[in-house]
């Protein structure tokens, strides 16, 4: 869409969504921006309704003040045009109920809904995860749980395999497994998408796409910003559950499954899980020579210096927050190519980026071999979303062979020059259409859980060590020597 047309975004049918947690970090940050991107974008129908629930008093005039005022902070660039706003405000309405009491009067929130038939009714759940059982539990017992109802449960889904399974079947005992949504937004990043058309659909990459042309694949998701007032929560969860159960898994999955005969949901994920039931178990035994663990300390980061993550929790801890992996696929398309997984707080730059890296030539012509580095594919999901090829050329002129690594380069900001969808307005109108394509099925959710435990119970056996990295920096050192003992190194950039 190189000449700026805008996408064609296809209006969804009416609907009613109900936000537990309305007032949260969450509800106000992501879910009500989306929804007014979608709504000024004309997909969202005036008939649809937008119910906020939460245990804090208030009513609907200063919720919708509420969502306004933060919709301003959190997108500071974009300009609200105020009859827009009136309009999309009109379908939100707010509802002081806790969800959580099994003796709460649910009359306000049932007399909020929309009793017309035909109308789809969703349960968002921005709420902890262990909230999502006895709430499903209330929607049925206020009988709210209407036929063909559907549930969205965010990340992460427990904290391992035995909590991910309880909730899996408290939800499951009120919603059908097609009614339950079970949301990373990490899926629903135009970048991630194109991966399985990048894969599938060109000719020039799926027989390439095996051990015998690739060399390894990193997958990278870093994030600049400490824990802050998150410590608390966070030090009960760390890197590996926060976020290689979930994204890192998910990316993983995409990359290296095999071609699914179509694209419907059941199809695509059967592919991903037996990615997941491939991954080689990590143990006591090899933990240290396929894992790494991290916490930042006090550094520089964006120009100021900032305290460690000790200093945050204000107390003594182990938990990570970084990890690096080497992760093995045992099957015969990912044989001796392993992939490499890192993700952290307070390194040097927030991006995301999966780095394909080919096999070296067989020969190299030039007598200086060093000269020659390998093809990539570098995958770029933020902040720059965009796909590079980096190959290596000859420098134009004479003077004799001299080469360069150039990309091509595909930068959906380039490419395509008018505003698409972001991963929380595309998931969100995926779940009104019902299409389960974008969203995590049971078994792939413990699948993932089962290879995360074996992770944290071979530390607790190992007493692996946290290596501490200063805050602004890529992590530990021992990340590096990870890869080192391979013969191998992070990719940095061209």
């Amino acid at each position: 869409m190189s000449d700026g047309a805008s996408p064609k975004l296809l209006p969804v049918e009416p609907f009613e969504l109900i936000v537990f947690g309305a007032t949260g970090d969450l509800s106000l940050r992501k879910l009500i921006p989306s929804l007014f991107h979608r709504w000024r974008d004309d997909q969202i129908p005036p008939e649809s309704k937008i119910i906020g629930v939460s245990r804090g008093a208030g009513d609907s005039s200063a919720y919708r003040q509420l969502a306004l005022d933060s919709f301003r902070k959190h997108h500071p660039a974009e300009t609200v045009d105020e009859a827009e706003w009136r309009a999309f405000a009109d379908l939100l309405t707010y509802v002081e109920l806790d969800a959580m009491r099994e003796d709460a009067d649910w009359s306000a929130l049932a007399a909020a809904t929309d009793q017309s038939a035909g109308k789809q009714r969703i349960f968002y759940l921005a709420l902890a995860p262990d909230l999502y059982g006895p709430v499903s539990r209330n929607i049925e017992r206020a009988g709210l749980n209407s036929p063909g109802a559907r549930i969205v449960l965010e990340k992460p889904i427990g904290k391992d395999l035995a909590s991910a399974h309880e909730i899996n079947r408290a939800v499951g005992a009120v919603f059908p497994e097609e009614s339950i949504f079970r949301i990373d937004h990490y899926l629903g990043k135009e970048t991630v998408q194109n991966l399985i058309v990048l894969r599938f659909m060109n000719s020039l990459f799926e027989p390439l796409w095996n051990a015998n042309a690739i060399d390894h694949v990193e997958i990278t998701v870093a994030e600049s910003i400490g824990v802050g007032g998150r410590a608390g929560y966070y030090d009960t969860s760390g890197a590996l559950r926060d976020m290689v159960q979930n994204h890192l898994l998910q990316l993983l999955c995409l990359v290296a499954m095999e071609p699914p005969l179509d694209l419907e949901p059941d199809t695509v994920r059967d592919e991903k899980i037996k990615v997941l039931r491939a991954l080689r178990p990590v143990t006591a035994e090899n933990v240290r020579d396929t894992s790494v663990r991290g916490q930042y300390g006090p550094g520089a980061s964006g120009g100021e210096v900032v305290p460690g993550y000790l200093d945050e929790l204000d107390a003594a801890s182990r938990t990570e927050t970084y990890v690096a992996i080497k992760a093995s696929i045992d099957n015969w398309r990912w044989k001796g190519a392993p992939f490499y997984l890192r993700t952290g707080k307070r390194m040097k730059a927030r991006y995301s980026e999966i780095i394909i890296q080919f096999k070296d030539v067989a020969h190299a012509i030039l007598k200086d071999e060093s000269a020659l580095p390998p093809t990539r594919m570098v995958i770029r999901l933020q902040p720059d979303e965009g796909v590079k090829l980096l190959l290596v050329t000859k420098d134009p002129g004479p003077g004799g062979m001299r080469l360069r690594y150039v990309p091509l380069n595909l930068s959906y900001a380039e490419a395509f020059a008018a505003r698409y969808p972001d991963a929380y307005e595309r998931l969100l109108m995926a779940v009104v259409r019902g299409d389960l394509g974008l969203f995590m099925r049971r078994d792939e959710v413990e699948a993932a859980w089962r290879w995360v435990d074996g992770i944290l119970d071979a530390w607790n056996i190992d007493k692996t060590p946290v290596h501490s990295y200063a805050a602004g920096t890529d992590g530990p050192m021992h990340a590096a020597m990870l890869l080192d003992r391979d013969g191998r190194a992070w990719f940095d950039g061209v």
